[in-house]
């Protein structure tokens, strides 16, 4: 009998990793020349509402010959079938390995007759297996083409970001339908000194067929296309997205918007037009990659996670659906009808049902265990704290880690639901608690940021001396920063609740205050009905007030 083995992270798939391809993910791609550090950096928010955030940790392993890899689809748990296990496999924390190769992702559907059902492999499968076996980019890019390949492509349409300390690359792929295994893909890597995003649509249109240092594509992808009726022109006019993905409504007002907002963040010069997101302009798409105009920092790349589209015509803080304290959410489902009218909320980067986010930060001058930092966070990307997780790590805190609670049960011991509870109870007081929950925030990440030229230099002196010596150190750094960061938030949840207590505000000096609502508001309630709640004086009433 073969030796078997299960898959990353087997039984958290199964409890409760179930990720709805429903417009539930965002990532952005930031090539070597647009950084101020001359990183590379992915970022990716796993958004869903049954996602239990936490951060995997798979060590490094060796099989022997003919040992055998159990794969469950990463969406339902659903066993899959069996696939070879290779000789020797990396250490993986979170979404980056050991050789600072790190994945994202962003799910569409497509053209949905293309998902091969009786197929092995996954989209998440793919993305963790992958980070087990690669040292490059592009080894990641040959690793995964040739997995469906051989064993064929389970899932619906898919992009992903392939990162590595030199390069940065953005993937399409699809399934080829039942009985056809395989898929039909295309990747590029990012110029240098420009930036890229995917947001649940394919993005990747007509590409170079001559050039395989910047694009790689498979053989038939567009004679496939031609074959099931999907194309018809010449190939240097052929549309990986169009052929493929071809664009509705939503693929344009709730995905390419947010690619749209973080172009017109990073590149306001650019002056993009809305045209195309609100579907007024179909023959004027997003560029693929814009050149921002200032080198991004990680801080900065941070902030580009955080977007409500704020002073946009889609800004969520503003209109009536936002409440008086101008919450920039809106709860499911994302469209809903009125005398048999469909309309919309608006579907931002940031959002409530985020499991977990990153920024993916790949240095190629310094060795792997310390050049590559996951400044990973859990629940929604604007109130979160994104934490350094060095990838030479060898355990990760324990607040953060699998198993230390679950999707169904609130857990002071949680990273995942100390956030929740302080993102929650903020949700009924926005404006005015998300600016304390910013100090706090602030305070945390200036402070991992400023440290990290300390941290880098002491763990870079000891790898000289030996390399496990930095390793230890960078976990012992990592773990306790994590545990510091959720017993900090549990103490400002605390302290939230103390301060806004059934609607009072307590001031600086712990006085009971009632600021009552914005005038704003009260405006609106008179313009809703100016009478029912007006003031009336009874007939000899003194004027009092």
């Amino acid at each position: 009998m073969k030796n078997v083995v299960p898959v990353l992270l087997l039984t958290t798939m199964l409890i409760f990793f179930f990720i709805s391809p429903g417009y539930s993910c965002t990532n952005f791609l930031f090539s070597k020349g647009a950084t101020m550090d001359g990183s590379t950096m992915i970022t990716y928010a796993a958004d869903s509402h049954e996602l239990y955030g936490e951060l995997y940790y798979t060590p490094a392993a060796r099989y022997t010959p003919g040992t055998m890899l159990n794969i469950y689809e990463w969406d339902t748990g659903n066993y899959l079938g069996q696939i070879e296990q290779v000789a020797e496999t990396y250490t993986v924390v979170g979404n980056m390995n050991e050789y600072q190769v790190s994945l994202g992702e962003t799910t569409y559907d497509g053209r949905t007759e293309l998902q091969d059902t009786t197929a092995i492999v996954d989209y998440g499968s793919l993305m963790y297996i992958t980070l087990q076996r690669a040292k490059t980019a592009r080894e990641a890019i040959q690793i995964m083409t040739d997995l469906v390949e051989r064993y064929g492509y389970a899932s619906t349409g898919e992009s992903f970001s392939i990162a590595d300390p030199n390069e940065v690359w953005i993937m399409d792929m699809i399934g080829k339908g039942p009985g056809n295994k395989g898929a039909v893909w295309v990747t590029r890597r990012i110029p240098d000194g420009y930036i890229s995003a995917h947001a649940n649509y394919s993005r990747i249109r007509q590409f170079p067929l001559d050039d395989k240092k910047n694009c790689l594509y498979a053989e038939d992808v567009i004679s496939f296309a031609r074959e099931k009726g999907f194309f018809s022109g010449s190939d240097a006019e052929f549309s990986f997205a169009d052929a493929y993905a071809p664009p509705d409504y939503g693929a344009l007002r709730f995905c390419e918007a947010r690619v749209w907002s973080m172009f017109r963040r990073a590149a306001p010069s650019l002056n993009l037009s809305t045209d195309y997101v609100k579907g007024e302009n179909l023959d004027d798409p997003l560029p693929l990659w814009i050149k921002p105009d200032k080198k991004l920092s990680v801080h900065d790349v941070m902030e580009l996670m955080r977007d409500h589209f704020e002073g946009s015509e889609f800004d969520m803080s503003v209109d009536i659906g936002a409440g008086p304290y101008h919450l920039p959410y809106r709860w499911r489902p994302l469209t809903w009808i009125v005398d048999g009218k469909e309309y919309l909320n608006e579907r931002a980067t940031s959002t409530q049902q985020t499991g977990f986010s990153f920024v993916a930060q790949a240095r190629s001058w310094l060795p792997n265990p310390i050049g590559g930092v996951l400044w990973f966070g859990v629940d929604d990307t604007y109130s979160t704290v994104y934490v350094p997780m060095y990838c030479g790590i060898t355990n990760v805190p324990k607040s953060y880690a699998v198993g230390t609670a679950d999707f169904y049960h609130f857990s002071w011991e949680s990273a995942f639901w100390t956030f929740n509870f302080v993102a929650n109870y903020a949700y009924s007081r926005y404006s005015e608690m998300i600016k304390d929950i910013q100090i706090v925030q602030r305070e945390l990440e200036g402070s991992f940021l400023a440290d990290q030229p300390a941290i880098d230099e002491a763990a870079l002196q000891l790898y000289k001396q030996a390399p496990q010596l930095a390793r230890d150190y960078l976990t012992s750094y990592s773990v306790r920063l994590g545990n510091e960061t959720v017993d900090r938030w549990r103490t400002l949840g605390e302290q939230l609740l103390v301060k806004y207590m059934d609607g009072n505000v307590k001031d600086e000096l712990g006085h009971v205050t009632h600021p009552g609502y914005p005038e704003s508001w009260y405006r609106k309630i008179v313009e809703e009905d100016s009478t029912k709640l007006k003031m009336k004086k009874l007939p000899g009433e003194l004027e009092t007030h």
